[in-house]
């Protein structure tokens, strides 16, 4: 019997991470990471499996001076507490593996820092390790030849993570994107042709999700749609649950923004409660687009802005995502940037530099023209040299355009657009849901009231510039005014929120007291 400790990396602070807003929600971290609890899963029942997720609990090195292997994982963004933390481990002489996604697109960088390495998917090459361990006979590196098939992968093992200290909870229904994006990394990890599970299996790890209090759930997927056919059988499947159970989860996911010229699909996503959709916008600079690769933002069907309204009015807010630095970008791409996400109605925007991922076909381009930065921590907070604009005009145009985007007035008044003036619902099959079943209302709204003063207190008591909490609140009363709804109003105070943390972000970057974080 082995002992296993299975580590996620400390994030630095980023867009994602939410971490400034954490305290205000009582949460320590957004998600948990999704990978380790399937590693655990995949482990003989004669082994013990520990979980320790730096983000929500430290981690005791003592604790690791007794277990046969330890584990790390980590992603682009944890490279550099990865490298800590694995310089650490060997320091103190553990036998040492790693997988996840930056080993399987930088496997040089470890060099020899773990025992072992994983690249790619692990659910044939984690077990078939751990055979090899017993037998003394263990290899230096592992990748699997096939994809996984997804209909043989089983429910994750929640039990071993501290669920209570994450917002959202995460699941996985597929694996895969048919697209050709030429700066991203999912089709050289995952392969083009999207893999899912079955309805059966995601309806079972819902039943665990639910059983560990998890009720609002992030579907981790890179493009939800990316096998359109399959993934509306499996929707059904979620909605039949859904319906059984008086709709006990809401979701958020990923898809990309083709999603608005199928209305089944569509309705099949909001009647399974799926509130949220981020979308892979880029650039509203079609050449840009072009240059990308990005071909899905091109088609016909209408502008980016009329398909994010389409799928706005179906009752799902949009999350979007979009990058700075293109070669077609010169410094005009800031104005039309925010010009884009103002008139999109987009409370949430992702903005990153162009950044060039190992292996990935933009990452080729840019080494072959001379156009890489290869340091490993770029002071300019990407690794691509930029062709129409100097590196200083792209990043002091970066972090301005953050600024103004996370300008209170900004931010609000594309919130106040989307839920105030457009009066966007989001719990659409809830609210058809409970027509008849008034019982099921009375009892959800007044926990959405509760939650939603829990939270103001706490951004009352919490914030310290009380200027914003002075902006905070006045939005909030105005909102409240005009639209008196439970849920909505739980939203806008999550919003605000969200706001504290993108504004906290959007000043560190402004006074230099984080580095650029970036994809890269």
């Amino acid at each position: 019997m082995a002992s296993i400790v299975l580590i996620n990396p400390k994030f630095e602070v980023s867009f994602w991470g939410l971490e400034h807003a954490m305290p205000l929600i009582g949460k320590r971290a957004n998600m948990p990471v999704a990978a380790l609890p399937l590693l655990a899963a995949l482990t003989p029942a004669r082994h013990r499996v520990t979980i320790v997720d730096e983000n929500v609990e430290p981690i005791d090195f003592d604790r690791l001076a007794h277990a046969d292997i330890v584990g790390v994982t980590g992603m682009i963004v944890q490279r550099r507490r990865l490298r800590e933390l694995l310089t650490e481990l060997k320091r103190r002489g553990l036998f040492t593996v790693v997988g996840g996604p930056w080993v399987s697109v930088n496997e040089s960088w470890f060099e020899t820092l773990a025992d072992v390495v994983f690249i790619g998917e692990a659910e044939q090459t984690w077990p078939q390790f751990l055979s090899d361990w017993e037998r003394g006979k263990h290899a230096r590196r592992y990748e699997q030849s096939e994809k996984t098939d997804m209909t043989s992968v089983p429910p994750p093992r929640l039990d071993l993570i501290k669920t209570n200290r994450y917002a959202f909870g995460s699941v996985q229904f597929s694996r895969g994107c048919p697209f050709t994006c030429e700066f991203c990394d999912i089709i050289v990890i995952f392969g083009r042709r999207p893999r899912l599970k079955t309805g059966r299996q995601i309806v079972a790890e819902l039943e665990g999700l639910l059983a560990h209090g998890m009720t609002e759930v992030f579907i981790v997927d890179d493009n939800l749609i990316g096998n359109r056919k399959a993934i509306k059988e499996v929707l059904r499947h979620v909605i039949e649950w859904q319906k059984a159970h008086n709709y006990p989860i809401m979701f958020a996911t990923e898809a990309s923004i083709d999603v608005a010229d199928d209305d089944e699909v569509m309705q099949l996503m909001v009647e399974a409660n799926i509130c949220a959709l981020f979308v892979g916008i880029e650039s509203p600079n079609e050449e840009s687009l072009k240059e990308a690769k990005k071909l899905q933002n091109l088609r016909r069907g209408g502008t980016m802005i009329e398909k994010l309204r389409r799928i706005q009015e179906r009752g799902m807010e949009v999350w979007a995502g979009m990058i700075v630095g293109f070669d077609n970008d010169d410094t005009r791409v800031f104005a039309a940037q925010r010009r884009f996400v103002t008139d999109a109605r987009v409370p949430t925007a992702m903005i990153g530099m162009l950044s060039a991922i190992p292996r990935t076909p933009l990452y080729d381009r840019m080494k072959n023209a001379g156009r890489l930065d290869d340091s490993d921590s770029p002071a300019y907070g990407t690794n691509v040299l930029p062709a129409n604009m100097s590196r200083d005009e792209l990043s002091n145009g970066f972090v301005q355009l953050m600024a103004e985007l996370y300008d209170p007035v900004a931010y609000f008044d594309r919130l106040d657009d989307l839920y105030r003036h457009a009066r966007i619902c989001i719990d659409r099959a809830w609210q058809e849901h409970v027509r008849t079943r008034p019982w099921l209302r009375w009892k959800r709204d007044a926990y959405c009231w509760l939650l939603t003063f829990v939270l103001l207190a706490r951004l009352a008591m919490l914030i310290p510039e009380r200027q914003m909490w002075r902006i905070y609140r006045r939005r909030f009363w105005a909102f409240l005014r005009d639209r008196p709804e439970p849920q909505v109003a739980r939203v806008y105070a999550l919003k605000c929120a969200i706001h504290w943390h993108m504004h906290k972000f959007a000043q560190q970057l402004s006074d230099r007291t984080l580095p650029l974080v970036n994809t890269y």
